[in-house]
């Protein structure tokens, strides 16, 4: 579903990604652990073009975004048009929740489908409520974010994104700005995805969503993929020091 080959990203002379290349396959969720600052977010953006890259390419479902390569060979950037239509296929939930204060959880969710794919608001309202009741806020759809919890706030969110029946959603530390109490029932929405069959990819702090759900855990550090392997493998046996050193806290406390 996703292929990102050599990914370069520079910030003047600091290489935040330093050649990165990941694949996801249909229906796999992939979380992506490691220190802060070492371009887990980034990566994530660059996936649909909310940050540029210097070098590589991204694809999802054989789908080019942002740049193709043309008849030699060469990395030429798409039209606008065509990376907005790109992006359409990949939904992205962030930290922060986003929500347009002024329309109800409702209003936020039929918003793009509407106005962006031309959806009759009647099938998109339908499908609203229908993404309500999967996050568990069937009561919520007539109240206004102010009113909401932060946990309710984040999962009103994913509903949004997922309203646009995207082939990939990304997660950028969605729990890190919750009270603790709150982080559970956002995950516990994340997880129903996984089950569902959703390509996913989280970057967390969340060791145990990690160890739970993924099928797969990506380690990075200084802007390259360090490790990568089954949760099992990563936590149980890591093959490198720097993940083992990460991660001796963690499985200390939960004696793995």
């Amino acid at each position: 579903m996703l292929a990102m080959s050599g990914i370069v990203k520079r910030y003047g002379d600091n290489r935040v990604l330093r050649g990165v290349s990941l694949t996801v396959a249909r229906g796999e969720t992939v979380v992506v652990i490691g220190p802060s600052g070492s371009g887990k977010t980034t990566l994530l953006r660059c996936v649909n073009l909310l940050e540029d890259y210097q070098e590589g390419t991204v694809a999802v479902d054989g789908a080019p975004v942002g740049y193709a390569l043309d008849r030699a060979g060469r990395r030429q950037r798409m039209s606008e048009r065509d990376i907005a239509a790109a992006r359409e296929q990949i939904g992205i939930v962030f930290q922060s929740y986003n929500l347009f204060p002024h329309m109800t959880v409702l209003e936020n969710i039929v918003a793009a489908p509407v106005r962006v794919r031309g959806v009759p608001r009647a099938r998109a309202e339908q499908r609203a409520r229908d993404l309500l009741a999967m996050v568990g806020l069937s009561d919520k759809a007539d109240a206004y974010p102010v009113r909401l919890s932060g946990g309710q706030q984040q999962r009103v969110a994913i509903a949004r994104a997922l309203a646009m029946d995207p082939k990939i959603m990304l997660f950028d530390e969605v729990t890190s700005a919750l009270d603790p109490e709150l982080v559970g029932e956002v995950l516990a929405a994340m997880q129903q995805l996984a089950r569902d069959g959703m390509t996913m990819i989280v970057v967390t702090h969340e060791m145990s969503f990690a160890r739970d759900v993924a099928d797969r855990i990506v380690f990075m550090d200084g802007g390259v993929i360090v490790e990568e392997g089954p949760p099992e493998q990563i936590f149980g046996a890591p093959r490198t020091e720097r993940v083992r050193q990460f991660l001796k806290r963690y499985n200390e406390r939960y004696r793995l």
